[in-house]
């Protein structure tokens, strides 16, 4: 490929509207346009790179067994109804009407078409286990779109689901895609990327994990024990925590004037946040009649995945206008409320000496001991693990890291071949609902969490396995003519053997050396009049910065133990 040829431009500088490194780059690079917000094209390198991606991913599922197939974008509401997902789903899943007045939706992940395949397909217990998957183009309206690539509304994602006839059987297949997931990473470059256990959120089922990019510009928390195998998506993380309490007195109602949150209480009755119980309210989504009202440790939040899997609802935050209720002095003694689920978090249990609202204005009640005082509260873990809580497994200090989500895999069970009624006939003749997996990687979110891993000062740095080309020529003052002429021999010899990208446009050294930096072409190869003199080419290697003087003769040999080099470094 010739540079002068190549649709798009290298760029001083990006108005991206984000300060995301690897957005910022591809921008730059000439790897990407945006079309709108959460919307782009991809242009030739980035498509290059995108389906080096998509056969590493190919291989490795071919290697389990998988059998690609293509699910359609567009299907139709029935399909999604029998699911039961239709109207679970919000905002984010585009719904539409076709000319002929049929509702449709455009396929953000394809459960329901799996078990559509394969209903009435697979009907006996001998053809499974199976495993089919797609790479296809899916789109989800996604509210904040944010990091280009991070998070976007239209993407290509590689989807796989498989089917089996016992848990012991999806357990042992659940754990080769797992073990064929760290390989796939690997292999595209990727390095600080952990497994951890996460929240099974809308896709149903009983286990997940998540395989997270540790990097600071990550929009999830990840908890981890650096003492320890201990990790998890702070959506199901926990931790072990002694009980605090505080000195065991009587009930008494204490004046607190305008004092609403937990900042203003406790600096006007002198005590610690530890020492209050907040109240946090929510609605059910869709029944504004009901009420869930969370008591916690004033010191603690709710994490409101955990509190959707115990109420079993989607859950926002409730208006308090219409509802008796007194913001700010809601308290978990005598409150009178209709159509109310009360929960307390667990770390409450067994305390005593705190300081909760009084259901009225300008007033809080202390001296609260929840084992005496509500002995029927029932307790759950509804709190987001704080950084240096106790691990629940070894008991040691935890911490807290960001996380780009890169892939993740559920146990689903029967959530959907139930619903859908798919049934295979088992050796007695009788009829089962197949246990299912299924498993996602998005190949755009995947490039662009290599760029921001493998990036410096100057610009992008591809891992060889996956890099748009594996050579930048680069030949310097063009307008020598025995640079030209050797140049031209060079090109033809170099592009027999290797992945290609020639830089020959006659602009100067400066240019053309900045732009090879920018677009982070593992290896880049420089002739000039000087190096010429000695019949050598200069060959920088871009990941180090290394230079090395190699004979013209000895080039494309030098190439090779260079790239296979990096290629077993990468795999080793």
């Amino acid at each position: 490929m010739r540079l002068s040829k190549l649709v798009g431009e290298r760029l001083k500088d990006a108005s991206s509207g984000t300060n995301v490194k690897s957005h910022n780059y591809l921008l730059r690079a000439g790897y990407l346009k945006q079309v709108c917000n959460g919307i782009f094209t991809m242009l030739t390198p980035a498509q290059l790179i995108n389906l080096k991606i998509q056969n590493i991913i190919r291989q490795e599922m071919n290697a389990l067994g998988g059998q690609e197939v293509l699910f359609p974008v567009v299907m139709p509401r029935e399909m999604w109804e029998k699911s039961g997902r239709y109207n679970s789903i919000g905002q984010e899943m585009v719904r539409f009407k076709d000319r002929n007045d049929h509702d449709m939706l455009l396929g953000m992940t394809h459960e329901e078409a799996a078990v559509h395949l394969c209903q009435n397909t697979i009907k006996s217990y001998d053809q499974l286990p199976f495993m089919i998957y797609q790479i296809q183009t899916k789109f989800r309206d996604e509210a904040r779109p944010r990091a280009g690539l991070i998070r976007v509304k239209e993407f290509t994602m590689k989807d796989a689901y498989s089917f089996h006839t016992d848990k012991k059987e999806l357990q042992n297949f659940y754990q080769k895609v797992y073990d064929a997931y760290n390989r796939i990473f690997k292999r595209i470059g990727m390095k600080k990327f952990i497994a951890v256990k996460s929240d099974t959120g809308m896709m149903g089922g009983d286990i997940a994990h998540e395989f997270m990019l540790l990097t600071d510009i990550g929009e999830d928390s990840i908890v981890i024990c650096p003492h320890c195998d201990y990790k998890a998506n702070m959506e199901v993380a926990v931790s072990t925590e002694d009980t605090i309490s505080f000195e065991d007195s009587s009930i008494k109602e204490v004046y607190t004037s305008n004092a609403k949150s937990i900042e203003e209480v406790c600096n006007y009755l002198k005590i610690k946040p530890q020492q209050t119980i907040k109240a946090v309210c929510y609605a059910i989504v869709g029944d504004d009649k009901n009420t869930v009202i969370v008591f916690i440790r004033g010191d603690k939040e709710v994490n409101e995945a955990k509190l959707k899997r115990i109420v079993g609802k989607e859950i926002a935050v409730k208006d308090l206008s219409e509802t008796g209720l007194v913001k700010g002095n809601i308290g978990c003694l005598n409150l009178q409320v209709k159509d109310c689920q009360i929960l307390f978090d667990k770390s409450l249990e067994n305390t005593c000496g705190m300081v909760t609202g009084a259901n009225k204005e300008e007033y809080h009640i202390s001296g609260i001991n929840l084992k005496r005082d509500i002995p029927d509260a029932k307790y759950y873990d509804l709190a987001k693990v704080k950084e240096g809580e106790k691990c629940p497994i070894c008991g040691k200090p935890l911490t807290i890291e960001r996380g780009i989500e890169i892939g993740n895999i559920f146990q689903l069970g029967t959530k959907y071949t139930k619903s859908m009624e798919m049934t295979i006939t088992m050796p007695d003749g009788k009829p089962i609902n197949p246990l299912m997996a299924c498993y996602g990687i998005g190949v755009g979110r995947a490039l662009a969490s290599v760029a921001e891993e493998s990036s410096d000062a100057k610009g992008l740095v591809w891992p060889i396995s996956i890099a748009p080309w594996q050579v930048y020529f680069c030949p310097l003052r063009l307008d020598d003519e025995n640079v030209k002429t050797q140049a031209e021999k060079l090109e033809k010899s170099l592009a027999k053997e290797f992945e290609l990208l020639y830089d020959d446009r006659n602009l100067s050294a400066g240019i053309k050396l900045t732009d090879s930096e920018l677009m982070g072409i593992p290896f880049r190869v420089v002739i000039s009049p000087r190096s010429l003199q000695n019949e050598e080419a200069e060959i920088t290697i871009r990941k180090s910065g290394e230079k090395i003087m190699v004979k013209l003769c000895e080039l494309n040999n030098t190439l090779h133990d260079l790239i296979n080099k990096e290629m077993e470094e990468l795999n080793g």
